[in-house]
């Protein structure tokens, strides 16, 4: 027995020596922790509201149970469990601690040149740009394509957009599915402008097929539209469920569904080296437009906007001490520091401008208000309508349902959105951890609800229609469409 332990005593001796263990740091984990307070306190836009009552979250609780869970951590991995946990607490899909990735290469990998575009190769060309149908789903976020009733009018997949008539105690409702707010989500948005430029015999170039795609997404809405209101229909639901944002189309999109003026989001970037790159692209986007346009109107609104973002980075470079958030909530609406600078609205410098506006100049007009570069698509629906949001409902998703809330376009149904309101106006390289090599992604702008909240607490629907026990999602459906059959007051 003696020569046995002394045995398994000498063994050990040679593995920890062939193979030392790195011995636990939990001052550098502690470290990581402090670095990764003081980064959101610099860039994290949203932290002043996760710092308010209304937000739901208690920070200093948060921090306490932190420091707690740090002290408590044996492993590494128990340490990188408690900081990512931390910025679970927020409860924000944009805010993202990501582990370390693989080494990098030594030295810069040699660029793959692209192929050359065919003509006849559509599919593969269009792949090779990035259009993916299976990055979002294009069924509709409720199994209506299997009730009785309903009528299939375009699929999604040699469409842009999937849509049908359901028809309830003789109501005739359209639906039309918004997958994603990006047009590389809906792959038949490359090939039909694909096919547009082989026919105009235009060239196939990056450039082209995108714009020409881009031109496509949209005014395939509006046509869809018409063939729905051709088909009888009386009321426009439409489908953002499971929805994982995309780009400003959100703000977009809902121009296209009244004839009355649409106000977009007030923006706020964060007061920061980010939130100051913000300020000099438009800078200088509205310096270019203006040289091009001496001595008119458009120059002296050009102008304007110009000098309002150079005021705007300017307070980017004076940014008041957040550090106030672990040890105490304050309102929103408060007078406090928020290290936040306004930055015009979510579709530019204007919150929206009339049709028509600079003589029809939609260059000028879109560079103030991005919605104005698509005027000629306003209107195309202006009867009652819905959207159907829920619980994966997120960014600029969430962004078309407030937008359309907040000017009482239609009304939400459904269930309340995930929570990630604005996402990124800038790209900006994520801040690395020093200790554990984590990266910190976060959001650097806000946009705000027509009471003054952040759209980062979600968007609750004007007519919930929560799952009930011993219901399933296709009786859910049912259910969802004869409310909205049976709503007296369609226009909000």
């Amino acid at each position: 027995m003696k020569k046995t332990f002394a045995a398994t005593l000498a063994l050990l001796a040679v593995i920890m020596t062939a193979s030392p263990v790195s011995a636990y740091d939990r001052a550098a984990w502690r470290a990581d922790y402090a670095q990764l307070k003081r980064l959101m306190q610099q860039d994290y836009a949203n932290l002043a509201w996760a710092a308010s009552p209304e937000s739901g979250i208690d920070l200093p609780r948060l921090d306490q149970r932190t420091r707690a869970a740090l002290s408590a951590a044996r492993t590494d991995a128990e340490a990188q469990n408690a900081l990512e946990a931390f910025v679970a607490g927020f409860h924000d899909g944009h805010l993202k601690l990501v582990r370390p990735a693989a080494a990098p290469l030594a030295q810069k990998a040699a660029e793959v040149p692209r192929p050359d575009f065919e003509a006849t190769d559509a599919a593969g060309s269009c792949a090779a740009l990035g259009f993916n149908p299976g990055s979002s789903p294009l069924s509709f976020s409720l199994p209506v394509e299997s009730l009785p009733g309903f009528q299939m009018r375009s699929d999604g997949l040699n469409s842009v957009y999937r849509s049908g008539v359901y028809t309830v105690n003789g109501v005739r409702i359209g639906l039309i599915r918004i997958p994603h707010f990006t047009m590389r989500a809906l792959p038949a948005t490359c090939r039909l402008g694909w096919e547009r430029l082989v026919a105009t015999h235009q060239p196939l170039t990056s450039r082209s097929v995108r714009e020409a795609a881009y031109a496509v997404w949209l005014s395939a809405f509006r046509d869809t539209i018409t063939d729905l209101r051709q088909a009888g229909v009386t009321r426009l639901l439409i489908d953002v469920g499971n929805n994982s944002g995309g780009d400003d189309s959100g703000d977009l999109f809902p121009r296209f569904l009244t004839e009355r003026a649409v106000r977009s989001a007030p923006l706020l970037m964060v007061a920061s080296a980010t939130g100051a790159r913000y300020f000099d692209e438009q800078i200088s986007d509205l310096n270019a437009l203006i040289d091009s346009h001496p001595g008119t109107e458009a120059e002296n609104a050009l102008t304007a906007a110009r000098d309002d973002f150079v005021a705007g980075k300017a307070q980017t470079a004076t940014p008041c001490d957040l550090s106030w958030v672990w040890h105490e909530q304050r309102s929103w609406a408060g007078a406090q520091c928020k290290r936040l600078v306004p930055a015009g609205f979510a579709g530019g410098y204007a919150p929206g401008l009339p049709r028509g506006a600079f003589a029809g100049n939609t260059e000028v007009s879109g560079q103030l208000s991005l919605p104005s570069a698509q005027e000629a698509l306003w209107a195309a629906w202006i009867g009652p309508v819905y959207v159907l949001i829920d619980g994966q409902t997120y960014s600029s998703a969430e962004m078309f349902a407030a937008v359309m809330q907040d000017n009482a376009i239609g009304k939400t149904v459904g269930v309340t959105t995930g929570g990630d309101g604005c996402g990124f106006m800038v790209d900006a390289v994520p801040p690395m951890l020093t200790h554990s090599r984590m990266s910190l992604r976060m959001p650097n702008c806000v946009r705000l609800r027509r009471d003054g909240r952040n759209e980062v607490s979600g968007i609750v629907p004007d007519i919930p229609v929560l799952p009930t026990q011993g219901e399933d999602s296709r009786q859910r459906a049912v259910r969802l469409l004869g409310l909205l059959a049976a709503d007296n007051a369609p226009s909000r």
